[in-house]
């Protein structure tokens, strides 16, 4: 058994726009942006949504006419819940660090990654798995 949970919703941005995205969803949600610790390519938008990291990433690989969101899924099992969702129909397109990089039907991108999110915060919300 494993367990995983919905943690992040990533707006990805060019990195030449970053920080005007930045600004603007900090305007847009009413947070404050903020870098993350020990992560450049993230801004932190604290208190955009409960429960959930919200953050702004420049990517290399997102130009002006393919700006996009993405989700992270979250699990204290990488391999189960990769395969899970597999199984489910996503198909595995990258590896970074210890992330997944998953492509969902109907073209969505999810990463699959390690508990990044307070232990306690993950015990609380994730679901469990067979």
């Amino acid at each position: 058994m494993h367990r995983s949970r919905l943690s992040t919703l990533l707006i990805d941005t060019p990195p030449q726009h970053a920080a005007a995205g930045a600004a603007f969803w900090s305007r847009a949600l009413g947070v404050r942006a903020r870098p993350a610790a020990g992560e450049p390519q993230f801004t932190d938008l604290p208190g955009a949504a409960p429960h959930l990291v919200v953050a702004v990433q420049a990517l290399q690989d997102t130009d002006e006419n393919s700006a996009r969101y993405h989700v992270d899924v979250e699990t204290d099992d990488l391999d189960a819940e990769t395969g899970r969702l597999l199984a489910l129909g996503a198909v595995e397109v990258g590896r970074w660090l210890d992330c997944r990089t998953l492509r969902a039907p109907g073209g969505h991108l999810l990463c699959v990654i390690p508990v990044h999110s307070d232990p306690e915060e993950f015990r609380r919300h994730a679901r469990t798995w067979p």
